[in-house]
């Protein structure tokens, strides 16, 4: 089954790697440039997810500052992987083949592919944070992971794995801290040095992330005064004399 899996991949790499080597010489530069621009978009998205988590709340806040602590683990697991599979790259493999990207020495193994963990981590990552923009960092994720097909770096079912790996470890590590994340942004919130970071100048004054939990109880109801006997029918005050 697995040898299968490779065989199908290995043919539709090559398949990618003989178009790409008819490509217009400024396509494959672009295409060559844009497998590591592409990470660079999800450095932006961080940013805005952090900037627009100020106005919400701690939890969003505490997520989105973290959301590059969580790729970087993601890039850690996957080099570990990487280490104990040992596969050769496409370009090292297939040797008749002209990639675009220059092929890396024997030793720097081809699976899973870093570059697609790191997209998969980090798009995950700020999706936790910002679900609006799940299409935006989902597109850049899969251009990151199909270009380095493209570019001769990795197989189809290196950056696959890449993706999903990433994505899973960003994903379970960013909700197992969310809430002391949040506690931790209160905490900065009360520093006048610290707030801007955590909250914007329209926030209020308690972003707290808690958003459902129970709300304060009550104080006590002051008692109600003892009707007169000018107005013992009436629960407004006394009434008005009627007219002799």
């Amino acid at each position: 089954m697995v040898s299968e899996i490779f065989d199908i991949s290995a043919a539709w790499s090559r398949a990618v790697i003989e178009f790409a080597a008819g490509l217009d010489p400024r396509v494959q530069e672009a295409a060559h440039i844009g497998t590591d621009l592409f990470l660079v978009a999800f450095a932006v998205l961080f940013l805005a997810a952090w900037w627009r988590a100020r106005s919400v709340d701690s939890r969003l806040v505490g997520l989105a500052l973290f959301a590059p602590v969580a790729t970087v683990i993601a890039y850690g697991v996957s080099r570990t992987v990487k280490s104990f599979v040992e596969q050769l790259r496409p370009c090292q493999a297939m040797t008749d083949l002209t990639t675009i990207a220059t092929c890396d020495p024997v030793g720097d193994w081809s699976f899973p592919s870093n570059h697609a963990a790191i997209a998969g981590a980090a798009a995950a990552a700020v999706v936790i944070a910002w679900r609006r923009v799940a299409p935006i960092a989902a597109a850049f994720a899969v251009l990151e992971a199909f270009s380095r097909v493209l570019v001769g770096a990795h197989y189809p079912h290196d950056v696959t794995v890449g993706l999903l790996l990433g994505a899973a470890v960003a994903t379970a590590v960013s909700l197992a801290v969310a809430r002391p994340l949040a506690a931790l942004v209160d905490k900065m919130a009360e520093n006048d040095l610290l707030r801007p970071l955590v909250r914007s100048a329209s926030a209020p004054a308690s972003a707290s992330a808690s958003a459902g939990a129970p709300p304060l109880p009550a104080g006590p109801r002051a008692p109600r005064a003892r009707s007169g006997p000018d107005d013992e029918n009436s629960s407004t005050g006394p009434r008005p004399y009627a007219d002799v």
